[in-house]
């Protein structure tokens, strides 16, 4: 059935044209909700039999690490503008209070499915699979002697509980620490009646403990079962009545005035040290925590009954991804596979010759990321290299990027590298890897005040016989190359002499601040990226009311800039047919007659994270295509530094699209948004079984595409 309805999408209606405003709150659909839903697809894969079962239960914890960012990010700005009392709507016309009530509503949803997920699915499969989580109702006397050794051991000595009296006020609590309310009855001993006590796990402390192995089976308990356990051991002399857990999220964007700042670096610094403990968000608690201790701990934080979620299991269920190495079970994960390389690049020795002889394609994770830091390896050891020009976003530790440009940074040549200090949660990572840069002699920027440096760029300049020759990468994802594994990306190697002239103005304006002359090839935000891609959709609309041919096909994590929708309900009312692969949050309401009969929503939720952003127009048969690192968001063409650039090479293109056809054609990855904001899973019906990453898999690395279930 879903089959069916992915065709009908494709047939182009065609609508009269009357140029009157389309865009009314009705439709658009509301960005927290639509991250909800994404959410929603991603727990969706620990529920399907095909995933194999240690990543089954990755996806529960990926989906539960992404609800701590909603609430840490999206829900503390809200309630922060509530507390102003903003009265602003979004595009949607919901109000801010709405938009909580409906949170809540949503995410109590989801939290139910993640535990039952849980619970119901993944453990008792796990068990099944011969690794298991051992509940305290199942513990056998062994088991009980050797958990109550290991606490008295391993976890009472770094344990302090608090007891709560007027000399002891309730105690600041860790964002999303794992911590434990416990009522008591009895004397302490200073004579007084004790009632009530806080007990936190300290981070040091390891969430899931590995058991003993019984009989060839992997055995693990959660830290919170053992402490609930043998609580006791801390509050001799009165009796414990109940030890129920509980979690606190809190607002974790980091705000930094940069009008007001003297030192970008120091201010932040400053931030990081509060971000642990920012306003109160939500509450977490034991599914079996008394209702007078749950009102009283949403006392303690100021939060009402719609900022708490009662849940059966761990607190975190992000924990529960050590299991996923701990088990040591290879034949219950993704079978390994080793990227492949563009055939110009097997067994090159000089990547600046290859480069030269044409401009060279990478698709990641499929293509090895392994060039990338080849040639900033090789740039840091050639002597006719005369300086290095870098961005960076996120790299992770021990990065050998930045092992090069630090080496290059010795080796005296010009080392510039833009540092994104407000990549939000890698601040702490990055502002030491700035440190390590400048020590090497690197010139360290840290951007441009009041816009995040997000563009993906390097610039290699290199003096050669016939002059001065400029070598770029310019991609879609972060120079990380742990991420470059699991997270779908482009990267375009090019010595063209525009798009090199247009990173070296581009740099040049980052770090002189002066204005750039205008660009030849890229597109760049905040400047004429959002100006370019209305006039592109604009150009196909054109085409479509005069008969040519027209289509576009866009690829990205997010879509909620409401004059781009705009512009895309026009070209669909014109006949433009137009294809959206959207991962995560999109405001686009599709299938609305007259407004979006012609446009198609998909979600491709895999193996990898589709990270990749491709702008595809037909443009009349002579199509143009450009790769991005932005997002159709307010925040992307107006609040940061973005570039997009163009793939010249027809074959290039070719080969895009043909990627693109693959990623539309999925029906066993795929979900389709639903004109009422709800997306339907694809599935093969009567036609073949069409995995698209699987395919890209087999094109890209030779690897064989596994036979339907």
């Amino acid at each position: 059935m879903a089959t069916k309805r992915a065709a009908r999408a494709h047939k182009i209606a065609q609508p009269a044209f009357v140029d009157e405003p389309v865009a009314a709150p009705q439709t658009f659909i509301n960005r927290e909700l639509s991250s909800l839903e994404f959410n929603q697809r991603v727990l969706a894969q620990s529920l399907d039999p095909r995933v194999p079962l240690l990543e089954r239960l990755k996806f529960l914890c990926i989906s539960s690490s992404n609800l701590d960012e909603f609430f840490e990010i999206r829900v503390a700005g809200l309630k922060q503008l509530l507390e102003l009392g903003s009265t602003q709507t979004g595009p949607d016309g919901l109000a801010i209070a709405d938009q909580l009530a409906a949170i809540h509503q949503r995410a109590t949803s989801l939290v139910h499915d993640q535990y039952a997920c849980l619970n119901d699915v993944l453990l008792p499969a796990l068990a099944a699979a011969g690794i298991e989580v051992v509940d305290q109702k199942d513990w056998d006397a062994d088991t009980r002697a050797w958990i109550e050794r290991h606490f008295l051991a391993e976890v009472e000595p770094v344990l302090s509980p608090l007891g709560l009296d007027p000399a002891r006020p309730f105690p600041r609590i860790q964002n999303k620490s794992l911590n434990f309310i416990v009522r008591l009855s009895g004397k302490d001993a200073y004579g007084r009646d004790s009632e009530l006590a806080i007990v936190q796990a300290p981070r040091s402390l390891p969430r899931i403990v590995a058991l003993p192995d019984g009989g060839g089976r992997r055995r693990f308990v959660a830290l919170s079962s053992i402490v609930e356990s043998f609580v006791v051991h801390l509050f001799e002399g009165v009796q414990v009545l109940g030890c129920y857990q509980f979690r606190l999220t809190r607002n974790s964007d980091l705000f930094v005035d940069d009008e007001e700042v003297d030192d970008l670096r120091r201010a932040l610094e400053g931030e990081l040290a509060q971000r642990r403990y920012g306003a109160e968000v939500r509450l977490e608690t034991a599914a079996n925590c008394p209702a007078d201790m749950v009102d009283f701990l949403l006392q303690q934080f100021a939060l009402t009954p719609l900022d708490c979620y009662l849940v059966p299991g761990p607190v975190n269920l992000n924990r529960f991804s050590a299991i996923y190495d701990l088990a040591q079970r290879s034949d219950l994960k993704y079978p390994p596979f080793t990227p492949g390389l563009p055939a110009r690049l097997v067994g090159a020795t000089d990547l600046f010759a290859a480069i030269r002889q044409r401009d060279v394609l990478l698709h990641h994770p499929y293509r090895s990321f392994g060039p990338v830091m080849d040639l900033l390896r090789q740039a840091a050891t050639d002597p006719a290299v005369l300086a290095i020009k870098q961005t960076l976003y996120r790299t992770g530790d021990n990065s050998p990027i930045v092992d090069s440009l630090v080496a290059a940074a010795m080796a005296d040549k010009d080392v510039t590298v833009i540092i994104e200090l407000r990549a939000r949660f890698d601040e702490e990572a990055n502002i030491e890897l700035s440190t390590r840069l400048q020590e090497a002699g690197a010139h360290v920027m840290y951007g441009v005040v009041g816009y995040k440096t997000h563009a993906k760029m390097t610039l290699v300049v290199r003096r050669e016989a016939d002059g001065i020759r400029r070598y770029c990468h310019l991609g879609t994802g972060n120079y990380h190359p742990r991420t470059a594994r699991g997270y779908t990306d482009y990267g375009l190697f090019t010595c063209d002499e525009d798009i090199g002239s247009d990173v070296h103005e581009i740099f040049l304006q980052l770090t002189s601040l002066t204005r750039t002359s205008k660009l030849r090839r890229l597109l760049q935000s905040p400047f004429n990226l959002h100006e370019s891609v209305q006039a592109l959709i604009e150009r196909e609309t054109a085409h479509a009311l005069a008969g040519k041919k027209a289509r576009i096909i866009v690829k990205l994590n997010a879509l909620v800039d409401p004059r781009t929708i705009e512009t895309l309900y026009r070209a669909s009312r014109a006949g433009v047919r137009i294809d959206l692969i959207i991962r995560g949050v999109c405001a686009v309401r599709p299938g609305i007659p007259g407004v979006s009969d012609n446009i198609r929503v998909l979600s491709i939720v895999g193996r990898f994270l589709e990270h990749s952003r491709a702008y595809w127009f037909e443009n009349d048969g002579s199509p143009e295509l450009f790769l991005s690192s932005a997002d159709w968001m307010e925040r992307n063409f107006f609040r940061r530094v973005e570039i997009a650039f163009p793939v010249l090479h027809k074959d290039h293109r070719k080969r895009i699209l043909k990627d693109l056809e693959t990623l539309l054609a999925d029906n066993c990855n795929a979900w389709e948004l639903q004109a009422d904001g709800t997306y339907v899973r694809l599935t093969p019906d009567q036609a073949p079984p069409v995995d698209s990453q699987a395919l890209l898999l087999d094109h890209y690395a030779g690897v064989p595409v596994p036979p339907a279930p």
